[in-house]
């Protein structure tokens, strides 16, 4: 199959890349994005270039990649190219990628852990002991520290010599520790300029040792305390110490952005009812069965409702205008509580509410059904009487409207607090008991009334 005019260019830019003849700066995200649409084109070609990058950047570009490529790379790089990528990256990277490896393949994985050097190696061990809702699990242990009494022209020489050996990266502040290694104090750069370079830390840290005291957190805290820290703070970096005190590491934005962005796209794939691993696998087999075991689901919800309103054929029977009517009552109830659950499982997963002190949360809810309710009962009350002329069709699907709008905005503040308390994620399931409550709700209570009020 000849290539495009575009797929012939990306190869053209890599090429390029790869070469030293591109006379501009290309990210490595900007790299991944070519070799992407490259691999959709030709994986023959998309291999042989990946094969051709320099360790120093392989790594980054492997974790760049969608994860289910990883498959196909570890079958086509020799274990000695990916050990010596992974000794080039950042000690948190290192140990994702090889995670990564390992739930692939375990004997590669130790293969590649085997060949690092002895403090790759406990690096990498120590980091993979911490659950992954923990903050010790997305810390680097590479950091810049500098002894108290030290002086500050010295440490500048030792940061000056490691930023040119590469062994340090994105540096934005001097961790000044004590003898044990426990954090004292931490300097950010733009601070440290501003020293005088032939004194010592101590010396020009006397008598304002407060305004370097900036926060940290233990490696066992829960991440999502330390997301909140990044984002009401605006961090670049956080320390990580253990019970004593004792630096361990670091946390950098780019880690938290990226789980912020991960845990978005979770939440989004589970109220759709699919699964986020599974989607992006390049089988669509297995896509389409998630997506079916779902569907599946949905579709005995929907003939529940569809029996609800079997019970009613004969109010239905002799008032046409109830069946073209009652789709709106169900309608309205399914997209009212669907915000109510959009806003309480953000709420939830950002930590801004809990089941503690959600009460003022389902109040606000359920203040906003009743006025949305009041609302749009008064106008498609009126929409139904000048429709078909008759008062009591417009009292009857007034009334519903209010009920199903109530029963929205109470079940979709609800379901998400009981799964949590149920030790579910809120975002599971909640689409599937809101729809099927609104709607049998809405059936119910407008076919209920008519039968009520019409016969």
């Amino acid at each position: 199959m000849p290539a495009s005019r575009e797929i012939e260019n990306e190869i053209k830019i890599v090429e390029s890349y790869l070469s030293g003849k591109i006379d501009y700066e290309v990210s490595v995200s900007d790299l991944a994005k070519h070799l992407k649409s490259i691999k959709t084109y030709n994986e023959t070609i998309f291999i042989s270039l990946l094969k051709k990058f320099p360790n120093d950047i392989f790594g980054d570009l492997v974790l760049e990649l969608p994860e289910y490529y990883l498959k196909k790379i570890i079958e086509n790089i020799p274990a000695e190219q990916l050990s010596k990528a992974i000794e080039d990256l950042e000690s948190d990277d290192a140990t994702d990628l090889l995670q990564d490896i390992e739930q692939i393949d375990e004997q590669i994985a130790e293969e590649i852990l085997s060949s690092l050097d002895k403090e790759d190696q406990e690096d990498i061990k120590r980091l993979r002991q911490y659950d992954e809702q923990i903050a010790g699990a997305y810390m680097q242990t590479e950091v810049f520290t500098a002894s108290y009494d030290e002086k500050i022209h010295l440490a500048v020489d030792r940061l000056r010599d490691l930023k040119q050996k590469g062994e340090l990266e994105n540096v934005h502040q001097v961790f000044i520790v004590e003898k044990l290694g426990r954090l004292m104090f931490t300097i950010l750069l733009e601070d440290l300029i501003t020293f005088d370079f032939s004194n010592s830390f101590k010396k020009e840290l006397e008598g304002r040792e407060d305004n370097f005291k900036l926060r940290h957190v233990k490696d066992d805290e829960d991440i999502s305390k330390v997301i909140g820290l990044f984002e009401d703070y605006d961090l670049l970096s956080l320390p990580v110490t253990n019970y004593q005190g004792k630096l361990l590491g670091r946390i950098t934005s780019d880690d938290i952005h990226d789980i912020i962005e991960e845990r978005a796209t979770d939440q989004i794939y589970k109220l759709a009812g699919v699964d986020d691993e599974i989607e992006h696998e390049e089988s669509i087999y297995q896509a389409g069965k998630s997506r079916l075991i779902w569907l599946l689901l949905n579709l005995f919800t929907a003939i529940f409702a569809s029996v609800v309103i079997g019970q009613f054929e004969d109010v239905l029977t002799a008032y046409v205008a109830l069946a073209v009517l009652m789709p709106i009552v169900a309608s309205m109830g399914g997209n009212a509580g669907t915000q109510s659950l959009t806003i309480m499982v953000r709420q939830l997963a950002i930590g801004e509410i809990n089941i503690k002190n959600a009460k003022e949360a389902i109040r606000k809810e359920m203040i906003l059904s009743i006025v949305n309710g009041l609302v749009f009962a008064v106008i498609i009350g009126f929409v139904a009487f000048a429709w078909f002329g008759n008062s009591k069709i417009g009292f009857i699907i007034a009334a519903s409207m209010l009920i199903n709008l109530l029963c929205a905005g109470l079940i979709g503040s609800m379901v998400p607090l009981i799964l949590k308390r149920a030790g579910v994620d809120p975002a599971i399931g909640s689409t599937v008991v809101l729809t099927t409550s609104t709607d049998i709700v809405g059936f119910l209570s407008f076919l209920g009334l008519a039968s009520l009020v019409l016969i």
